[in-house]
């Protein structure tokens, strides 16, 4: 019995030292997702590729990201020395569009203050897949995902 796109991607994600485009092909193949699909606080975690982004976010104890609307987005939340989920105001804020990225169009966030488009694609309600294309990053395209 093969599995379904969403089914690869939650058995591939679990893994250590992934192939970028392993995970790329499999982000590829999910579908596209809405931005009503996102709102409230959602938790983040890397897919371990050895993107140098891997290091940093676990460095600025990244907790996920905060969507109040398509228009107020909290990018970067990290935990506090309490434990505390906050809004690490050196990312700013953003917003949510549709765009059109490895011939699908899906959801996507801009960042304000930075050149960066965070991509995602449905796996299941309370897990999304992220794609991250920094202009000014190196080690290519990090790859996440969000979860409830």
């Amino acid at each position: 019995m093969s599995l379904s796109p969403e089914q690869h991607y939650e058995q591939l994600v679990i893994g250590r030292n992934l192939e970028a485009q392993d995970v790329q092909a499999a982000f590829d193949n999910l579908e596209p997702i809405k931005p009503e699909n996102f709102l409230g606080a959602w938790k983040g975690a890397n897919v371990n590729t050895g993107h140098p982004t891997e290091e940093k976010l676990t460095g600025m104890r990244w907790a996920g990201k905060t969507f109040r609307s398509t228009e107020d987005v909290d990018p970067i939340m990290v935990y506090d020395n309490d434990g505390r989920r906050v809004w690490n105001a050196d990312w700013g804020h953003a917003r949510l569009r549709q765009i059109e990225w490895n011939g699908k169009v899906s959801t996507a966030m801009v960042y304000d203050d930075f050149p960066i488009i965070d991509y995602f694609r449905y796996v299941k309600e309370d897990l999304i897949a992220g794609a991250m294309d920094a202009k000014t990053a190196s080690g290519g395209t990090y790859y996440f995902y969000l979860f409830k």
